[in-house]
């Protein structure tokens, strides 16, 4: 009777597995299916998408010479390195003061901190746009650099934070002792262990401005579109070649770069 049991039990554990790996093969196949068709497409040297004439590497070549493309590309990593960079400081700052530090309303600050994270783009867009034409702010390049801080700043705080946690308070407690003075106790002995956690949180942070297109769609200027929005724009008269060569390049650079944030981050566990 048991090893009936023992039997059937083996039988139904090998099922469940199977389907498991069914499963998962169909999710992986319904998630990068369109991204190999679209890989494919870029390499058509018909501007039809659904019909194949051969090879070529025109649309990458003529990618890299569209002035719009190259100038939309251009803003973008002039908002993305900008922000990111004014965010990793003040991120930082905020995750080692939340941290460290007891003052009223820290409850509130931290969820606070943490709002951009789980409102809709939408309503940051829309909340922004009303702030500048409140201020009277005119829209530029500038706009969009300021509304990408607020929600890279989150991004940047948690990643520094969950890295913060980890680490034991004692050891700055140590240099304190050992005469170290506040900041020299941060820059010599805290911030060289929350390197790996900032430059995590600054590329995770440097792929969603990148991607970002309903805020910078909003407060945008005249001259001052990101890669998204003018794609955005170009699609409404049909999806180019062009577009799908641009698409598979921002792809693989962004597979890159959240490669390098889980090898820094991994790395920043083993130190």
């Amino acid at each position: 009777m048991a090893i009936g049991a023992q039997l059937l039990m083996s039988s139904l554990a090998k099922r469940v597995k199977q389907w498991q790996l069914w499963f998962t093969g169909l999710a992986f196949l319904y998630m990068y299916l369109p991204i190999a068709v679209l890989a494919v497409f870029s390499f058509n040297a018909s501007p039809s998408p659904v019909k194949w004439t051969g090879l070529t590497l025109d649309w990458y070549i003529k990618f890299l010479h569209n002035p719009r493309l190259l100038s939309a590309l251009g803003n973008s990593l002039t908002v993305a390195t900008i922000s990111v960079s004014i965010a990793a400081v003040l991120g930082t700052l905020t995750a080692v003061g939340l941290a460290r530090y007891y003052f009223p309303g820290k409850t509130i600050y931290r969820g606070v901190s943490y709002l951009p994270l789980i409102i809709p783009d939408i309503s940051i867009a829309v909340a922004t746009l009303v702030f500048f034409g409140a201020t009277q702010l005119p829209l530029s390049l500038g706009t969009v650099i300021i509304a990408h801080v607020v929600f890279c700043l989150s991004y940047v705080t948690v990643v520094v934070s969950s890295r913060l946690a980890g680490l034991d308070p004692r050891i700055e407690e140590a240099a304190l002792d050992l005469g170290a003075t506040p900041v020299q106790a941060f820059l010599r002995v805290l911030l060289p262990q929350l390197l790996p956690g900032i430059v995590s949180g600054c590329l995770l942070a440097f792929v969603l401005s990148m991607d970002d297109f309903l805020i910078a769609y909003f407060v945008s200027g005249v001259g001052s579109a990101t890669l998204p929005v003018a794609i955005f724009t170009s699609i409404k008269t049909g999806v180019t070649p062009e577009l799908n060569a641009l698409s598979v390049i921002l792809i693989l650079a962004s597979a890159a770069i959240a490669f390098l944030s889980e090898s820094v981050r991994n790395w920043g566990k083993d130190t």
